[in-house]
């Protein structure tokens, strides 16, 4: 059994309609068959493979088939089915290679052959192929022949360099430039030829046979092949894709960038050492990471990029590109792509590309190294990207609206009576006024418990009480009362002293709070999701923030399994990152077991107005233990 022809060959195009991407040339020429206003002479230039030669037969199809003049031809006639995929032929359409029959000798046995009649067809077609490789004396010798042909020649010259075509020919032809065909139109024409031969691809593997077509339709049929021949039962997979045309993988390229991101050098370099260890070509990957950093540089300036096509890649890899766009500046993303554009040029004929490519790593990561435009915008992107994520500390507000004042201690407040009289009370702050006169009150007095807690006010400064909350509380003015004697402070007075906050209120890095961090919590968690989906579900489930400090945040679990289970699957490194990368905070990650913890807690509301300090009245108990 012999073997099927290669799939350009298979699958060659025999009317003008079954040309894709080349329409602005297939049109006109229909219409001038249709018309009978066809030239002696035509120019086909354009890339290799884009169907200039199959383009110049089908014009000699239509030309003499019994039906001419027509747009397409009919494919019944002796001509057309000679002159078919698989015919054998039409001894009336003589094909060329310019390269090997391009000179002098070649063009004057092609002048006297030529006034010859055909001897089946309607016209004799002379397709010359490579017609950039006739010499300057060939040329010269078929001028006058096509110039002023005899009524029965054609002639369709095809180049991919028209530039080196003598002028003098060229201006004696119908010229049509063939143009790359469009990767969408080209991956759609894969997936019908896939169907045609009934092998299955995987959607995230058509970007990759497209791109090493690199639009030309035969090119990327030739690949296709390849893959088709080596499939197995599952069909040509994305993973098939990558080892046989040499691709970096996705998963190498994600790497990379979250490291950049995250301006984790350790990542960037073992992501080299595996390029290295694994065989790959080091020019490969660095033409793919620009590939990748072009691909985010256009999600960052149009976000629906991939679902509008504006960039050919399949679901999963658009929304990972979105996430991995989010977390770079423009400047920072061009600054990149700018490097390893230039990185790139240098490894051409370099004896170390290894090294190049580090070096472009290093200056990536870097961006305070460079002293230029580019850096300082970068540097600027990275500083405006923390604002955004952490804001304003809550903490930080309130704080400059009233002088800092020093807050006496539990035990100073008995022994620092004030001196000065106060105003007289009115009616309305105390509710059951002493018949005697302040000054008259002794020692005595303080002892008896009715009376002691509801006259004696607490007199302690309030630094933390902007005017309008001072204002907001009269129960608490003053009263023209003395303290206690100085025997008073021989009660118990509890030890925690005012000043100390609350071990969750400490702020972290940057001055994040318990409550920044809580805000900021369901973008760390989302972030998860990219990393493992495991961990996701257990911060989404079963966990929270219970505390924070300068190196460590600490999450609560409902139970110990809950809290095991997630230390046991490293999930603690994957918090770490994606707390770097939305928060820019390296923090280590500790769990308890908290009961009350749950992960569906909303975050608490932004901070509107002034938020007195926790501790503002936790003395009181120890002025009421006095006067008792």
């Amino acid at each position: 059994m012999e073997s099927p022809l290669a799939l350009y060959r298979r699958y060659r195009p025999e009317t003008f309609r079954e040309v894709i991407g080349q329409d602005h040339v297939t049109e006109p020429l229909r219409a001038a068959l249709a018309n009978n206003r066809v030239n002696h002479a035509y120019l086909f230039s354009g890339p290799r493979g884009c169907g200039k030669t199959t383009s110049a037969r089908i014009l000699a199809r239509a030309l003499n088939c019994e039906l001419a003049p027509v747009a397409d031809p009919c494919g019944q006639c002796d001509s057309c089915r000679d002159l078919a995929r698989g015919g054998p032929g039409s001894i009336d359409v003589i094909e060329i290679d310019a390269a090997s029959h391009g000179g002098v000798d070649d063009a004057r046995d092609l002048r006297e052959k030529a006034f010859f009649a055909p001897v089946r067809s309607r016209y004799k077609v002379y397709i010359i192929d490579e017609a950039h490789m006739v010499t300057t004396q060939g040329f010269n010798a078929l001028l006058k022949l096509v110039e002023e042909p005899p009524p029965h020649l054609r002639f369709i010259f095809a180049t991919t360099e028209p530039d080196k075509v003598l002028p003098t020919i060229r201006s004696r032809t119908h010229h049509y430039p063939f143009r790359l065909i469009p990767p969408r139109l080209l991956s759609s024409y894969l997936s019908e030829l896939c169907e045609k031969e009934g092998v299955a691809i995987e959607p995230a593997a058509l970007p990759l046979v497209v791109r090493a077509g690199a639009g030309s339709a035969r090119d990327t049929l030739s690949v296709l092949d390849q893959l088709l021949g080596g499939a197995g039962p599952q069909g040509v997979t994305h993973q098939l894709a990558t080892g046989l045309l040499g691709y970096t993988p996705d998963t190498l390229l994600d790497e990379v960038v979250d490291a950049f991101a995250a301006g984790d050098g350790a990542a960037v370099f073992g992501v080299v050492d595996k390029v290295i260890e694994t065989g790959q070509d080091p020019r490969r990957f660095t033409e793919d990471l620009l590939r990748r950093l072009r691909d985010l540089v256009i999600v960052a300036a149009v976000p629906d990029a991939p679902a509008t096509g504006l960039i050919d890649v399949s679901e999963d890899q658009g929304e990972r590109l979105v996430a991995q766009a989010a977390r770079f500046g423009a400047h920072d993303l061009t600054r990149a792509a700018d490097l390893v554009a230039r990185g790139l040029t240098e490894m051409r004929g370099a004896t170390a590309p290894r090294l190049l490519l580090e070096l472009v790593c290093a200056r990536v990561l870097l961006p305070g190294a460079d002293d230029g435009v580019d850096g300082l915008a970068a540097r600027l992107d990275r500083l405006e990207k923390r604002v955004s994520i952490t804001g304003t500390p809550s903490a930080a507000a309130p704080r400059p609206s009233v002088p800092p004042v020093e807050r006496p201690s539990a035990t100073e407040v008995p022994s620092a009576p004030s001196p000065a009289p106060s105003p007289a009370p009115s009616p309305d702050t105390s509710p059951e006024p002493s018949p005697d006169p302040a000054p008259e009150r002794t020692a005595d007095t303080v002892g008896q418990p009715a009376a002691a807690p509801e006259a004696v006010p607490d007199r302690r400064p309030q630094p933390h009480l902007a005017p309008r909350e001072q204002e907001a509380q009269p129960e608490q003015e003053p009263q023209p009362e003395p303290a206690a004697p100085a025997a008073a402070p021989a009660a118990p007075v509890p030890d925690a002293p005012p000043a100390a906050a609350p071990a969750p209120e400490t702020p972290g890095p940057g001055g994040l709070t318990l409550v920044d961090v809580r805000r900021l919590w369901p973008d760390i968690v989302e972030a998860t999701k990219l990393r493992r989906r495991v961990t996701w579900i257990h911060l989404t489930q079963n966990a929270q923030v219970v505390a924070v400090d300068a190196k460590t945040l600490t999450l609560g679990f409902i139970n110990a399994g809950a809290r095991d289970s997630f230390d046991n699957g490293g999930s603690a490194e994957v918090v770490r990152q994606a707390a770097i990368d939305v928060v820019g905070a390296d923090w280590r990650i500790e769990t308890i077991v908290d009961p009350g913890a749950r992960a569906d807690a909303p975050p608490p509301p932004p901070a509107a107005a002034p938020t007195p300090p926790p501790d503002w009245s936790s003395p009181r108990p120890a002025t009421d233990a006095i006067r008792r």
